[in-house]
């Protein structure tokens, strides 16, 4: 699947599907400033969420290696197993950085996050793929047809692609978030509790 990037469907997706979809980064700015304040990291939450926040990183990367954003249905690497691992990934990034906050209720906040923003651009980037591509897109979407045709097998992973849909930034959000948590842990004094 090419996750659509920049351009959002119009009419089909419904205009607060859109506005969610496009307000997705600035909100999770917002969320991220309140779960900062919520969290109460330690050195073991700290070290299992980024344990986990790098394997959905992991994810990512190799999905935007795959990806070119709104010019193709792409099939090849995860997108032969999941029509949106870059979201797949983003989830698991975003389950790490719970766990490595310490918080239930910043767990919650997250999870609420996730569930709408996510849901909003998915809908939101599968009117616009359906609306560009049309039976390809519907092709693509039916599991057991990428299987049969074995579509996808020939594309290799590109350092080069991944950096052009912008992954370093990813990369940085997650480093600078847990780098924050730490902050906020060294500071508390939960850092260095045992037990912690």
């Amino acid at each position: 699947m090419a996750e659509a990037g920049t351009g959002m469907a119009s009419a089909p997706a419904g205009a607060l599907t859109i506005r969610l979809a496009r307000l997705r980064v600035p909100l999770g700015f917002a969320f991220g400033a309140l779960a900062l304040y919520l969290a109460a990291p330690t050195a073991r939450t700290l070290a299992a969420g980024g344990a986990v926040a790098c394997v959905g990183e992991a994810i990512r990367i190799w999905a935007a290696g795959h990806l070119n954003k709104a010019r193709e249905v792409t099939m090849s690497g995860p997108y032969r197993w999941a029509a949106h691992p870059l979201y797949v990934g983003s989830s698991v990034m975003g389950a790490g950085l719970a766990i490595a906050a310490g918080s239930l209720l910043v767990a919650a906040l997250v999870a609420a996050y996730l569930v709408v923003t996510l849901t909003a651009a998915i809908r939101s980037e599968e009117a616009l793929l359906r609306q560009r591509f049309g039976d390809e897109y519907d092709r693509y979407r039916g599991a057991a047809s990428r299987e049969a045709t074995g579509a996808g097998k020939g594309r290799r992973f590109s350092v080069r692609q991944a950096l052009a849909n912008r992954e370093p930034r990813a990369v940085a959000g997650l480093l600078a978030a847990w780098l924050l948590l730490t902050w906020k842990a060294t500071y508390n004094g939960t850092f260095w509790q045992p037990g912690g």
